[in-house]
């Protein structure tokens, strides 16, 4: 069984409602403004605004988008973030120097002198990750702040213990800002009020998110991957598993909670079911949706739900991390002061008309001001859309001119295993989203940059490539043209790290032993990790190995009613490994009992 208690929401949002709307019904529906009046209303109810000041907000938001868009390449890459300010009225832009500044300011951009760069603010996030490993008690979000250019973590001070203090000692060091709050999101869970949902099977109702349809035409909608984790699940439109819809989660894969994310696919398989591009907005004028985007810091953003209805708040944070205990992080998160409530769950997210996300969770009440503890979190929906290959159902109005085809597709290196790409950058009358790479007639994967690594791949290999760019509104480009790389013969790239630095084992407390790594592509999928500790109790000590990405390797659990000495070298096995082989890769040991002592003598990893 999924969720025990959650209940999965059916935040009408788009309402694929679609589900219940006619096809003359659909046919009736206008074609939605560039800002609908229900966007107008929901921003000048939620930041107190006229809709005359709404409305220019707005559009100089929209200006900000244009132009991030239009930026140069080395400007983007140099900077240390970007957002919408509201109060200017303009794009801001963090830079590190003046000669950018200057640029910035060229392009139309308002800049922000700052000290650390984007990788600066990339190390020190992904070493809080490797920090926080499976979770800490009381630690609920932590990412980059932009706007503040720190990292920041969050801690709920009610869930406090001492290992959370350990953790903030740590991460004190590196330079984060500790946010202490009482309270912390959940993905909500509620009593489903009136509306359009769908039923898992004969559990508690879920909402609707976008329609979307696959490469063959067939009909699907996104939801959240908390109400489609059972495999194979008959959806219903109707309570007591009446009205059949289709099928949740076809096969297994098409519904993740965890790190990755949360999303999932629902299969519409039944006859007289349709997909409409309406989105529910509670007695406000119709909206409907004509594509897709991506939410930067600072803009306004509205969902419907069908508890808090339809809301409207501001982005404060993007690919923010989020712990919401029992062992589920996810990760790439984006955060808002939007009310939500239980019973939200799954439902769409809207930029103006593009599609922006899908609802995850947030707080256990709306209160005005909201700290990170009270805020509301979705997952983005071009992440879902790339995934499983899927092109949002739009209405009128949308974007329907294609990207040029990308120029110069070329190889810029090759293991055993991978090969890396790049390319000149396609043009569109909107602006470029993201580009696709195709192993054959296959999609390897997708990316927003003019590069990539195609990885599983077999050693001694020919392939052959192509590059598709994409639009907001999900047009693809013409494909690129064929380019022929060949992998490394044998086990080229794999390679033996070691770190022989003592790091004493106290009571009670972690040591993070690191190796880099500058290998490129991805790390072989059996690790081989060799451990020497000097240590009184083996029994007290948890040794796990964390990847590049701070994803979390168990080699070995605490537990044992007798202590014996760990001294010399113990081997460990990872099969199945799926992770990057260039970065920061960390041997963590934990010692969670008393009155021992001991040594972290040394460790290798063969990559």
């Amino acid at each position: 069984m999924r969720r025990h208690n959650r209940v999965c929401s059916y935040s009408s949002v788009l309402a694929l409602v679609a589900l219940w709307l006619s096809p003359a019904a659909e046919a009736a529906t206008p074609p939605a403004p560039v800002h609908p009046d229900a966007e107008v209303n929901g921003v000048a109810t939620a930041f107190g605004l006229t809709v005359s000041e709404a409305k220019s907000q707005l559009a100089a938001q929209d200006e900000a988008h244009r132009l991030a868009a239009s930026l140069p390449d080395g400007l983007r890459a140099r900077s240390a973030g970007q957002w919408f300010d509201a109060a200017a009225g303009k794009l801001t832009l963090a830079v590190t120097n003046v000669a950018d500044a200057d640029a910035a300011r060229t392009a139309g951009a308002e800049p922000r002198l700052v000290s650390r760069t984007k990788a600066d603010l990339d190390r020190t996030d992904e070493a809080v990750r490797a920090l926080v490993g499976d979770g800490v008690p009381g630690v609920f979000g932590w990412g980059v702040d932009v706007r503040n250019n720190e990292v920041g973590v969050s801690v709920d001070r009610s869930r406090k213990t001492a290992e959370t203090e350990s953790f903030l000692f740590r991460a004190r060091d590196l330079g984060v800002r500790i946010t202490e709050t009482g309270s912390s999101p959940g993905q909500q869970a509620g009593t489903i009020q009136t509306g359009n949902p769908w039923w898992p099977g004969g559990e508690s109702n879920c909402s609707v998110g976008f329609g979307a349809t696959d490469s063959a035409g067939a009909k699907h909608f996104l939801t959240a991957g908390h109400c489609t984790n059972d495999r194979d699940q008959a959806a219903y439109g109707a309570s007591g598993q009446q009205n059949r819809i289709g099928t949740s989660n076809v096969g297994g894969t098409r519904s993740v909670n965890a790190r990755e994310g949360d999303m999932g696919v629902v299969a519409v398989t039944q006859s007289g079911w349709e997909l409409s591009a309406a989105v529910n907005t509670w007695g406000e004028p119709a909206v409907t949706v004509t594509g897709s985007a991506e939410a930067m810091v600072g803009d306004r953003v509205c969902h419907s739900g069908n508890t808090s209805k339809w809301k409207c708040g501001e982005v404060k944070y993007t690919h923010k991390s989020v712990d919401y205990g029992g062992g589920l992080i996810i990760e790439d998160l984006t955060w808002t002061t939007a009310c939500s409530l239980g019973g939200d769950s799954g439902g769409g997210w809207l930029l103006g008309t593009k599609a922006v996300g899908l609802h995850d969770g947030g707080p256990s009440k709306c209160v005005e001001n909201p700290s990170d503890g009270d805020m509301s979190l979705f997952q983005p929906v071009i992440e879902a859309l790339n995934k499983w290959n899927l092109k949002l159902v739009t209405g009128g109005g949308g974007d329907t001119t294609a990207p040029t085809a990308p120029g110069n597709a070329r190889t810029t290196g090759a293991t055993s295993n991978s090969v890396s790409l790049a390319w000149d950058a396609a043009t569109d009358n909107v602006g470029v989203t993201g580009y696709d790479v195709y192993n054959g007639s296959a999609l390897a994967t997708s990316v927003t940059g003019t590069g990539a690594t195609v990885t599983g791949l077999s050693p001694d290999t020919s392939y052959s490539f192509t590059v598709k760019a994409r639009d907001a509104a999900g047009n693809l480009s013409p494909a690129s043209g064929v380019v022929s790389a060949k992998t490394a013969p044998g086990n080229g790239g794999v390679r033996t790290l070691s770190n022989d630095t003592d790091f004493a084992i106290r009571d009670h407390q972690q040591v993070f032993s690191p190796v880099t790594s500058t290998l490129t592509g991805q790390a072989s999928t059996s690790l081989g990790i060799s451990v020497t500790i000097r240590h009184t109790c083996a029994e007290d000590l948890g040794v796990t190995l964390l990847d590049p990405k701070g994803k979390a390797y168990p080699l070995k659990y605490s537990g044992g009613s007798v202590c014996t000495a760990w001294n010399g070298a113990r081997t460990f096995t990872v099969p199945g490994a799926s992770s990057p082989a260039g970065g920061k890769w960390q041997l963590r040991v934990t010692d969670y009992g008393p009155g021992d002592t001991g040594v972290l003598d040394t460790w290798s990893l063969t990559l």
